[in-house]
C-alpha cells in the first residue's frame, strides 16, 4: 500500500529561494514556530547533514532549511508585506536583520 504523498514532487528550499507563498504555507503549519519534533535531519547528494521543515501543497512536498533568518521572518510575518509580489517570486522575502534581533533580546 502507498501513501498518498509518494507521487509528490520534493523540492528543498534554502532561504534564497523562499517564496511568499512556502512562507505563508510555514506560517500557517507553523503558527507558532518549529521546534524540534517539527525538524527532519537528512544527508543531502554531497553527504552533508541538512535540517529542515516540511510542508506540503496538492503536488510538491517542500523541505525547507532550518536558519535563524527562516525562524525570524516567520515569527515577523505580515500577509500585508507580500500583497505586491507574485506568490512565487523569491526575490519578495528580504534577509531580516539578525543583529536587530540579537540587541533587542540582550536590552530586554
Amino acid at each position: 500500500m502507498t501513501k498518498r504523498n509518494d507521487n509528490l514532487k520534493r523540492v528543498i528550499v534554502d532561504f534564497k529561494k523562499l517564496t511568499p507563498e512556502i512562507l505563508a504555507l510555514l506560517v500557517e503549519k507553523y503558527p507558532h514556530g518549529y521546534d524540534d519534533d517539527n525538524v527532519i535531519s537528512f544527508k543531502n547528494a554531497n553527504n552533508e547533514w541538512v535540517e529542515c521543515v516540511e510542508v506540503t501543497t496538492a503536488d510538491t512536498k517542500y523541505l525547507v532549511k532550518v536558519s535563524t533568518k527562516l525562524a525570524l521572518t516567520m515569527e515577523n510575518y505580515d500577509e500585508d508585506d507580500y500583497e505586491d509580489f507574485e506568490g512565487n517570486d523569491p526575490e519578495a522575502i528580504q534577509e531580516p536583520d539578525i543583529m536587530d534581533e540579537v540587541d533587542e533580546d540582550d536590552n530586554e
